[in-house]
């Protein structure tokens, strides 16, 4: 399991949060938990959670849906919650870096 992997959403709210990706460094891999962040189906964030793309919400795509990154949900779940990895955003870690970084040291200045 690596920094940036994305997994399928197991849990109950799989219809509006379709996929989960881990931004938790690997230096912690031998933990029983990994820290990840919600990315949320594109339509259903628009119109249920009112979550547009930003610089703290960039827009990926994965398995060819649009989905958004909420690092506002960041959260730690253990290992076997999570459903199977289906993709990498590595080649989109400064994005996603970007975002938690504006979260946790800019956007409330």
């Amino acid at each position: 399991m690596s920094q940036f992997d994305v997994h399928r959403n197991a849990g109950r709210h799989a219809a509006l949060i379709p996929f989960v990706v881990v931004v938790q460094s690997a230096v912690f891999d031998e933990r029983r938990r990994r820290v990840v962040v919600p990315l949320v189906a594109s339509d259903v964030a628009q119109q249920q959670v009112r979550l547009p793309a930003s610089r703290v919400t960039p827009e990926f795509f994965v398995e060819g849906r649009k989905v958004i990154l909420n690092p506002l949900e960041i959260v730690s779940v253990p290992l076997d919650a999570l459903g199977p990895c289906v993709a990498s955003l590595a080649a989109e870690g400064e994005a996603i870096v970007a975002a938690l970084d504006e979260v946790f040291s800019r956007a409330w200045g």
